[in-house]
């Protein structure tokens, strides 16, 4: 996988020097090159290296296609990602409050794209201790994505799991279970049951088990998780 990585990035150089020649440095396809290669980095976890990239395409959308384009908001977005793997939380948060302006003004405060924002906002404020702000965006984005992608979409679990996560942590054990409980039921369906992410709901099961001290439901769980 890393040898393809490798392989690749001169492709997209490539790529990108071939765009810049035919449209030039500041067209809205160049941007998109640029942030192809942005996802290039980040399937690497390369952070840093991105940063410059995914700044000069939001540069080059806000230039061509405006401070409140969609595209302009796709590349706050991934920018508010980096900065938040980076530590950068200040940075992050900048980035994804305009990215969330935007997309709930192009493209409606019900839209997939801006339940990913608020997510990505929520586990921010997470990280920052922000609880109650944390709380507030997970459950808007999990209201969207169960409306729009439905209640059994992967994206629609992973936002149940970050909600469930948060409410174990405040000792809110029979919320979490269920939502908790939610997600494994979608993971094993849409995913099958021995993905990692089935793994990963099973743990969270039997963690919540084991905090009420039910060791005896929580160990088949921990076992299936332990076995994938």
């Amino acid at each position: 996988k890393a040898g393809r990585y490798a392989d690749a990035l001169p492709l997209f150089q490539r790529a990108l020097t071939q765009r810049e020649s035919e449209v030039g440095t500041d067209d809205p396809e160049t941007a998109q090159i640029l942030m192809n290669l942005v996802q290039l980095y980040w399937a690497q976890g390369q952070y840093a290296p991105a940063v410059p990239v995914v700044q000069r395409a939001l540069t080059i959308r806000e230039k061509a296609l405006g401070l409140e384009h969609p595209d302009t908001a796709d590349s706050l977005h991934n920018l508010g990602r980096l900065h938040h793997s980076l530590g950068q939380h200040a940075a992050a948060l900048a980035a994804y409050q305009r990215a969330l302006v935007i997309r709930e003004k192009a493209l409606g405060p019900e839209h997939a794209d801006t339940a990913a924002t608020l997510n990505n906002l929520a586990a921010l404020y997470w990280a920052q201790g922000q609880h109650p702000q944390a709380q507030e965006h997970f459950q808007r984005a999990l209201a969207i994505r169960e409306k729009t992608l439905g209640p059994e979409h992967r994206d629609t679990a992973q936002t149940q799991s970050n909600l469930a996560l948060l409410l174990y942590t405040q000792g809110q054990y029979a919320e979490a279970l269920a939502l908790n409980q939610r997600a494994l039921a979608s993971r094993e369906k849409v995913l099958g049951p021995e993905h990692q992410e089935t793994a990963h709901s099973l743990n969270n099961v039997a963690m919540v088990y084991w905090a009420q001290g039910r060791y005896a439901e929580a160990l088949p769980y921990y076992q299936r998780a332990l076995a994938i």
